[in-house]
């Protein structure tokens, strides 16, 4: 079983091509590329915002805190 995200940027030709020789099945599904999913970008940015935070989070309820803080302050 082979499974990929199915962007093309993400495969070369040769990758492709390899792919047929073989007899590896293509299934045609819309791409997952982390960089075509808006979300990952939002993610992103709110790891930042924890990273950023000093001191850290030191347990749940802070780190809860921190997340609605954080999500709070992105852009719309």
């Amino acid at each position: 079983l082979f499974i990929d995200d199915n962007a093309p940027p993400h495969r070369a030709r040769i990758v492709t091509a390899r792919l047929q020789v073989v007899g590896v099945p293509h299934m045609v599904w819309p791409a997952m590329s982390p960089d075509l999913n808006p979300i990952e970008h939002v993610w992103d940015q709110l790891k930042q915002r924890l990273d950023d935070r000093t001191p850290p989070p030191r347990d749940l309820a802070e780190l809860r805190v921190a997340l609605v803080e954080g999500w709070n302050a992105l852009p719309q």
